[in-house]
């Protein structure tokens, strides 16, 4: 099957840290967690939203189960900052290297806050660095490969 460059090189970056990405494509499109959850066949709940939001200027990814909403107070305290917003498409990208609706959990150079309701659902399944890929994976591999600090941000 042919996978978009992104999710390629997403493969490659699991790879070299030891983790073979199972990609699925959905032509549709699974941009919202929502979307994910019908084209997958599962809960809600077992999506990963990969959210990236600026915090008082840094960029940083928030992982939060595709159910709940982030709470951005929470983000900025959970940051050491002051203020988090949403970033900007180019903002994401730039950070990132991945379009939003697609950023996958890992692969980028941010800094990763995940919610731990999460843990609701294991395996769950997150973007694979474009709109319409995603492969599911374990709690214990996502916080592994994300190097993400839990804590509640929704």
């Amino acid at each position: 099957m042919d996978l978009p460059n992104a999710s390629q090189r997403l493969i490659a970056w699991a790879g070299d840290a030891g983790l073979d990405l199972d990609v699925h494509v959905f032509p549709e499109g699974t941009k919202t967690a929502a979307d994910a959850a019908a084209a997958i066949g599962c809960e809600v709940a077992a999506i990963v939203k990969s959210l990236v939001f600026m915090v008082d200027g840094e960029s940083v990814v928030a992982l939060v189960p595709g159910d709940l909403r982030l709470d951005t107070t929470k983000l900025a305290v959970a940051a050491g900052g002051s203020r988090a917003g949403r970033a900007s498409l180019d903002q994401v990208r730039g950070a990132t290297g991945y379009a939003a609706g697609g950023t996958p959990p890992f692969g980028h150079d941010c800094r990763v806050f995940a919610d731990p309701a999460l843990a609701r659902s294991d395996p769950v399944w997150a973007a694979a660095g474009t709109p319409t890929t995603v492969f599911p994976i374990s709690i214990d591999d996502l916080g592994r490969l994300s190097e993400a600090t839990w804590v509640s941000i929704t």
